[in-house]
């Protein structure tokens, strides 16, 4: 059951940032995101991948890896768009 309920958490964590990353792309914009939560979370997230590969948590490395990939393309799409403004 453990096991499980940590593999739900991995995919729903790592999924959470599909929507902002779309919303950014589609609208053209990026009011209302701040790009120091998208560092700070990245920051931690790689501190988390630390700690994760040291205690041998696979769920947890999936999860801080996929959750790295994903905030990436959201700072991606942050400075795309930003400087793309006129």
């Amino acid at each position: 059951m453990a096991s499980t309920l940590g593999w739900i958490a991995t995919v729903l964590f790592t999924v959470c940032y599909i929507p902002q990353i779309v919303k950014t792309l589609k609208t053209k914009t990026t009011d209302g995101l701040s790009v120091w939560l998208l560092i700070i979370a990245f920051i931690a997230n790689v501190d988390a991948l630390c700690y994760a590969t040291l205690i041998h948590q696979k769920p947890l490395q999936v999860k801080y890896s996929l959750a790295l990939v994903f905030l990436f393309l959201c700072l991606y799409a942050y400075w795309s768009v930003r400087n793309k403004r006129p």
